[in-house]
């Protein structure tokens, strides 16, 4: 068991990337430039790692970072070929004869369209399409990449295809002989059992996420600076939340780990958009940010801008402008669902892989075809094609992508070799950093560990940037430490789903998520105000993943499921209350920054 020493200096890498970047809010390049330095250096000095596995590491991380780069460009390209087709004009007057309303816009985007991307994708995508799609209908930047961080979290442990349950949690724990030799079932079955928790503790938080969404984008967006704005669309944003998430577990009940994010995002789809158009549930006054020239500069990227290059480009037809996103979701779903197609796409002929870097037995490998970014590369020749565009128009789309992208690449090629130098710096004396920082909080905790389970979880992603990586990193050890503290097969199932809870939530804030977001919308030097704003949601999800967790360990109706349901109410009774102008003018009807 880790010493309290050895504990504080594992969390010394965490501890520097949150001070530079969220305390401090120094640039995302400076902040893992000096946080690689300091993992690099700690794992090297006092860790014992050997050098060759801290450059294999580092090698592995810069791989991983073109990768991420890659989606990026991807992302990036669609959202400005779309524009020079004149395509987003007719997105926007679309999406505004749906509703005008901002915070209903946010709420089918982000949340809806953002859970199908990530049910069928995962990896970070949904934001990178989602966050430069709301820029285009009319959303600051910073706006834009806050709401889709947020619902990085409730889609996300079915993300994929179901990749952090298949993958994560599977290959944390299968084929143990402390697994194997305590649960009392096949462990496929448990396994799904494991699934249907995730999702049931996910629904009873996540059905929120769209108010508490909206709630933040009135607050820090709105002429008024007021949560209870937000609030104001609490029926229909709670409508969005259950059309969401009652399919959503359904599907993890009835069908397993890999569709109730894609399936639940298009049933949710189908429920609210309609009903939306139907004016159901939606408040008389209607909310829209302030006037663009009132806008704080911290708010603004680049695309921004896009309104100042669509020329005279005719408007075009919903179903042809919406057509590029259509084609995105039908690739996405045929390249992770149809056996033989990924089969192919993630085969050694189409993997290019570097085996045991510097004989560290670290191995790195990118898959190009399977990336996302080849499905959003394919989706703008689509565009290109479709909406007869000429070549110039194409060309200024590529060179402006380029440009964001290479504005990204300092942030991100520091920020990911940083995480796995931390993920790979176990030595013959100590464990990894992330294994030594949980078994110190592990032994703090006791057996009141459920509560703090989802914080391991929300931990990894952090540091890993991937709910896969963090459950397959503390699936075993959640497991183990629910066996320590005498809650047997049963409890333990229900551990590990929180550990796959805060996993998800962690997404929220992990660094080179939000470095890419916000690369998509030519955001830089802003990712710790926008960590420090997505701190609120993390932590109401956080908490209540541990509540409702211990809440179904202890069974039946008890007095953690009534402190859970105070702290939802106190969370969203603390929001409603806190900020605002008294007196604002400003009524944000339709007109205003429309």
């Amino acid at each position: 068991m880790p010493g309290p020493i050895t504990f504080l200096l594992a969390l010394l890498p965490i501890a520097t990337v949150f001070v530079l970047l969220v305390v401090l809010a120094r640039s995302a390049k400076f902040s893992m430039l000096v946080a690689y330095v300091v993992t690099a250096l700690t794992a090297l000095l006092i860790w014992g790692t050997e050098p060759a596995k801290v450059l294999g590491a580092t090698v592995n991380g810069v791989v991983t970072a073109a990768s991420l780069l890659y989606i990026v460009f991807g992302a990036i390209l669609m959202l400005y070929t779309l524009e020079e087709s004149g395509g987003i004009r007719s997105i926007r007057s679309g999406f505004t004869r749906i509703s005008p309303d901002r915070r209903v816009q946010a709420i089918i985007i982000a949340w809806l369209f953002g859970s199908l991307i990530e049910g069928a994708s995962g990896f970070g995508t949904p934001a990178a399409i989602a966050a430069p799609l709301l820029v285009a209908i009319g959303f600051p930047a910073m706006a834009a990449v806050m709401v889709s961080l947020i619902i990085q979290s409730t889609p996300v442990s079915f993300g994929a295809v179901g990749t952090p349950i298949l993958v994560g949690v599977q290959t944390g724990l299968s084929g143990q002989e402390l697994v194997a030799g305590t649960i009392d079932t096949p462990f496929a079955e448990y396994l799904l059992g494991i699934a249907t928790k995730v999702a049931m503790i996910h629904g009873l938080i996540g059905f929120l996420i769209p108010l508490i969404m909206v709630g933040m984008l009135t607050r820090f967006f709105g002429a008024n600076r007021s949560f209870a704005e937000g609030f104001k669309v609490w029926k229909f944003a709670l409508f969005a939340g259950l059309a969401f998430t009652v399919p959503y577990y359904v599907i993890a009940w009835l069908l397993g780990p890999e569709f109730p994010s894609l399936v639940g995002g298009i049933i949710g789809l189908l429920i609210v958009v309609p009903a939306t158009q139907r004016g159901f549930l939606l408040p008389k006054e209607s909310f829209a940010f302030p006037a663009r020239g009132q806008w704080d500069s911290s708010w603004i990227g680049k695309l921004d801008d896009l309104e100042d290059h669509r020329g005279d480009t005719p408007t075009m037809s919903l179903l042809r402008a919406w057509a590029p996103y259509v084609f995105v979701v039908l690739l996405l779903v045929l390249t992770r669902t149809v056996g033989p197609v990924k089969d192919w796409l993630t085969s050694p002929a189409t993997t290019l892989a570097l085996e045991n870097l510097f004989a560290s037995g670290i191995t790195t490998r990118i898959q190009i075809l399977y990336l996302p970014g080849t499905v959003l590369i394919l989706a703008s020749l689509f565009t290109f094609l479709l909406h007869r565009m000429s070549m110039r128009d194409y060309g200024r789309a590529l060179k402006s992508s380029g440009s964001t992208m290479i504005a990204a690449a300092p942030a991100l090629l520091l920020a990911v070799p940083m995480v796995q130098v931390f993920l790979n710096s176990a030595s013959d004396r100590l464990a990894s950093m992330p294994i030594v920082l949980a078994e110190g909080m592990s032994a703090a905790a006791g057996e009141a560990w459920p509560l703090f389970a989802p914080l391991i979880g929300a931990m990894g992603a952090f540091i890993a940037g991937s709910n896969t990586i963090s459950n397959m990193m503390f699936s075993l050890f959640q497991f183990s430490t629910a066996e320590q503290i005498g809650l047997g097969s049963a409890g333990a199932a229900i551990v590990v789903a929180a550990q796959a809870v805060g996993g998800a939530a962690g997404n929220m804030i992990c660094v080179h998520n939000v470095v890419a977001a916000s690369a998509t919308v030519g955001l830089v030097d802003r990712e710790g105000e926008i960590i420090r704003k997505v701190l609120i949601p993390l932590g109401y999800y956080i908490v209540q993943g541990g509540l409702i967790a211990t809440a179904l360990i202890a069974g039946g109706f008890n007095l953690w499921w009534i402190a859970a349901i105070v702290w939802a109410a106190g969370v969203l009774g603390v929001m409603a209350m806190s900020g605002g102008r008294a007196g604002g003018k400003a009524k944000h009807t339709q007109a205003a920054g429309s």
